[in-house]
């Protein structure tokens, strides 16, 4: 089969790889679409992020659907001919963290695409994948491969929308319109939250956001305090998602929110100085959301349902032969929200 292979920077190749033999509690899926990360986009274009470095050649790629072409022994969640979603998180199920069903902080976690671990752990951007049952999620008839394809980031939003508590009625800011920030909006309203504010330093990024259900978004990118206004009276926002990355991002969300609000930061970033005065003063809560578990399930059920249209994310997909320019038009913020391959 054909799989898309990360030597390094910029050295993206479509190559032959082996598939892997059927086991008992496996399944044979042929992949159908992917979703192209922001991971994807900093191991194309670094090697890596931070000290996780690319050391072999490894397949990217976890944000997956595809069409189940066989079953193992002992599979009955999934049959053959189901669409389905492919959670990239293969948890050990041994360690004390698994054991308390805290499985996104699994010690010994096999997540697709993974660099962390060596050997790496390869990703599912390739025609056929084999894949525990237990991963797999499927969809109701007439669910189109590409909706699927959202399940993981979606899942994502979900698990850090969980993190700021109840949302009915409160006023929700997302700092940073990518295609995680606009899933984090969704995932806002779908919670009740009662307005929902987002922001990012790059027009076309926000314009999107808007056809996804946000109240309001501003461009932080222009000089000034453009949030000055959300800053009176000790603030405006009940929660805010940091989805940026930025130390300027996590800077003014501190000035908007109200006293004993929440901030969730979700954007992985380097280290940055906070103010600890604004913390204590306003009694606010800094927490951090990290990957998710049962949120998936959740993610496929909503996408499945038609609850959420998660379509006017995507900006175009590309065939496999296509894949570096599908990358390159991925890593241009003006253009492209989410960018997806065909297998």
């Amino acid at each position: 089969m054909k799989s898309i292979v990360c030597h390094g920077p910029l050295d993206l190749r479509v190559e032959e790889t082996e598939l892997p033999s059927l086991g008992a509690g496996d399944v044979l899926i042929d992949v159908e679409a992917g979703g192209i990360c922001g991971s994807d986009l900093h191991y194309y274009h670094d090697g890596g992020f931070g000290a996780v470095k690319i050391q072999h050649p490894m397949v990217l790629g976890h944000e997956v659907s595809g069409r189940i072409l066989e079953v193992g022994e002992g599979v009955s969640n999934v049959a053959v001919g189901d669409l389905v979603a492919v959670n990239p998180s293969v948890p050990c199920g041994e360690c004390e963290y698994c054991k308390k069903a805290m499985y996104n902080h699994c010690l010994d976690m096999r997540f697709y695409g993974s660099a962390m671990r060596v050997p790496h752990v390869h990703g599912a951007f390739s025609q056929k994948l084999v894949a525990k049952g237990s991963q797999c999620f499927a969809f109701a008839s007439g669910t189109k491969a590409s909706s699927a394809a959202f399940s993981e980031p979606f899942s994502v939003a979900l698990h850090a929308v969980g993190r700021l508590g109840p949302l009915i009625g409160k006023r929700v800011l997302v700092t940073g319109a990518g295609p995680i920030g606009a899933l984090v909006v969704v995932a806002s309203k779908l919670h009740g939250a009662l307005e929902v504010v987002a922001t990012d330093i790059v027009d076309e990024a926000l314009e999107r956001v808007v056809e996804l259900g946000a109240d309001k978004v501003v461009n932080v990118g222009r000089g000034g305090n453009p949030l000055a206004a959300y800053g009176e009276n000790k603030g405006y926002f009940d929660a805010v998602v940091e989805c940026s990355g930025s130390q300027m991002a996590i800077l003014s969300a501190l000035d908007v929110v109200r006293p004993k609000g929440r901030i969730v930061q979700l954007a992985l970033g380097g280290d940055i100085t906070i103010p600890q005065n604004a913390i204590v003063t306003k009694e606010v809560e800094l927490c951090g959301s990290f990957r998710f578990f049962e949120d998936f399930a959740w993610a496929v059920e909503l996408i499945g349902s038609g609850r959420v249209d998660l379509s006017p994310l995507l900006t175009r997909s590309f065939p496999l032969e296509d894949v570096a320019e599908a990358f390159e038009l991925a890593s241009d913020r003006k253009k492209a929200m989410k960018v997806q391959l065909q297998f």
